[in-house]
């Protein structure tokens, strides 16, 4: 496969970008060799800047779930960009895709657009302080939650350590706010609490974690989480960033049945643009400015263009409920695949997969939570990786991420993966 123009595109970039790339992940560090540079996207393939055709497992993280270049999507932003792609003022837009997302997410009486995932999660932990009046917040190992302070804190040693600053340029005062806990450990949250009696103003998850690969959570654990916080007066919010409109029409709360107080959402309500939203319960919400004193502002908040990529998506995937079934027939038809060349091949390898996400972890451990997800094997999935993008099919290059389906994935896609798989492991066991 030639990568000459990618290669020589990533060098260049090098020069001018920290790392050669605009997210760490993308450098391709955990995988070895360099980064391939899209020229363009169509369905279910990528297209790179040598020619190279690849059938595409990640859908910018998530939010393509009806493929690339969608011409429901495309026409929806080449009609916004027509009355021009920023005002900084409010639209009608708006007030649709916010009362939609209102009536279809069960926890969100009221809901504020932002630029990005990141900007939702902080904003909402601002709120959930303002609102209760406390300090301190949980979260938990291997769940993240965007590049806000708060968010980047390690484990201290023992469930109630107060956290360490995981990245230079995090304070350890801002450090001694954020307390975190094993991912599934009910026990650990509730010791926490117990030691910080009245000082948590909320807790934040992932309901369904795909930033450690995807990890789903035990039987009790999100009702059980429901129920402390409602005991305590802890703000429940559920990081739904990725799989808000994709595990079900109303994400996670939906399939499980358990309504935290606020939600972060992104990826889908832009169809594809940069866009993210918070949202919960009435009297949380008007602690916002300008109706409550908690700041938060945005000029690109509401964006039009996103706005209407937004609504198409979100129009369309409730007025035909069938693309979740669909979703589902493609993702078991792709997992058991896979499992079954591992069981032919001998292997003890874990597949955790829920709806359109699922993850292969190279180890034999049962993966709940992210020490669980550590043990894995991360240099030989950057061969099995390699060998992967070899045979057309692109993976997130990280062990520790979720991979996202599309409906543009044909029964031969769904063959070519599966194929691509077993030889790829054939390879680097080899």
């Amino acid at each position: 496969m030639n990568t000459q123009i990618s290669q020589e595109l990533f060098s260049k970039a090098q020069n001018f970008i920290p790392g050669g790339v605009n997210s760490p992940v993308r450098a391709f560090k955990a995988v070895g060799g360099k980064p391939i540079f899209i020229q363009s996207a169509k369905g279910a393939y990528l297209f790179d800047e040598d020619g190279n055709r690849y059938i595409e497992l990640i859908n910018s993280w998530g939010p393509m779930i009806l493929g690339h270049a969608h011409e429901l999507i495309e026409s929806a932003i080449w009609g916004a960009v027509k009355t021009s792609p920023s005002f900084g003022a409010p639209t009608r837009r708006e007030v649709e895709i916010a009362e939609l997302i209102c009536h279809i997410v069960p926890s969100i009486e009221k809901v504020r657009m932002v630029n990005s995932g990141t900007e939702a999660c902080m904003s909402a932990i601002r709120a959930a302080r303002g609102y209760t009046g406390r300090a301190k917040i949980i979260k938990f190992e291997g769940c993240y939650h965007g590049h806000a302070d708060s968010f980047l804190i390690a484990a201290g040693s023992g469930a109630i350590t107060m956290g360490s600053p995981d990245s230079p340029g995090v304070t350890t005062g801002t450090a001694l706010d954020t307390l975190t806990a094993p991912y599934n450990d009910l026990q650990a949250v509730q010791n926490l609490v117990d030691a910080n009696k009245n000082q948590i103003a909320c807790i934040i998850l992932e309901p369904v974690a795909g930033n450690m690969g995807l990890v789903t959570p035990a039987p009790d654990f999100l009702s059980g989480l429901r129920q402390l916080c409602n005991r305590e007066g802890i703000v429940l919010i559920f990081d739904e960033v990725m799989t808000g409109f994709r595990l079900a029409l109303g994400g996670v709360q939906e399939l499980y049945g358990v309504t935290p107080d606020m939600t972060t959402l992104g990826k889908i309500i832009g169809g594809g643009m940069p866009v993210g939203a918070y949202g919960g319960k009435r009297e949380i919400m008007d602690c916002i400015s300008p109706v409550g004193k908690v700041y938060q502002a945005g000029t690109l908040s509401g964006n039009p263009v996103a706005m209407a990529a937004g609504l198409a998506m979100l129009r369309h995937l409730q007025a035909n409920p069938q693309i979740y079934k669909q979703l589902e027939t493609i993702s078991y038809k792709i997992t058991q695949g896979i499992r079954g060349s591992i069981e032919k091949l001998g292997l003890g390898y874990t597949l955790n997969q829920i709806g359109s996400m699922f993850t292969l972890f190279f180890t034999n451990q049962t993966v709940t939570n992210f020490e669980s997800a550590k043990t894995s094997d991360t240099a030989l999935f950057g061969k099995y990786f390699q060998a992967m993008l070899k045979r057309g099919v692109y993976l997130a290059p990280s062990q520790f991420e979720s991979l996202f389906l599309s409906t543009a994935l044909s029964d031969d896609d769904i063959k070519q993966i599966i194929w691509a798989n077993e030889e790829s492991l054939k390879e680097i066991l080899s």
